[in-house]
């Protein structure tokens, strides 16, 4: 009698590969974390910049607050550049094609 083959089950001793986008060389794998490297230095960047802009305001004018509205300002301004640029978005153009990629497959254009 033969012993049955499972595809999808390695031989005993054998190791198993490794799952995920680890497993794909050569694939940009590092692109979430650019995203959420740039992310974070828009937000800290503009919480650091406006909190200084509030800051030399509180100093001049005598006020104690306008540094608090600076750091929330900084953080919003960060949140909406990195929402600008394309960073915070959680959704992947499906089909490959894009609108904004090239031209049509069929190589028409809307130009006259």
């Amino acid at each position: 009698m033969s012993k049955d083959k499972h595809p999808g089950k390695n031989e005993p001793g054998t190791p198993e590969p490794m799952p995920g986008p680890a497993a794909v060389p050569g694939e940009n794998s590092d692109g979430g974390y650019n995203a959420g490297m740039a992310v974070f230095s828009y937000i800290i960047g503009g919480i650091i910049v406006w909190s200084l802009i509030g800051w030399g305001l509180d100093y001049l004018w005598g006020t104690r607050w306008i540094v608090l509205a600076g750091a929330l300002l900084g953080a919003a301004g960060g949140f909406y550049l990195s929402h600008m640029h394309g960073l915070t978005s959680s959704r992947k153009p499906t089909g490959g094609n894009g609108a904004a990629s090239g031209p049509s497959e069929d190589g028409n254009s809307n130009a006259k």
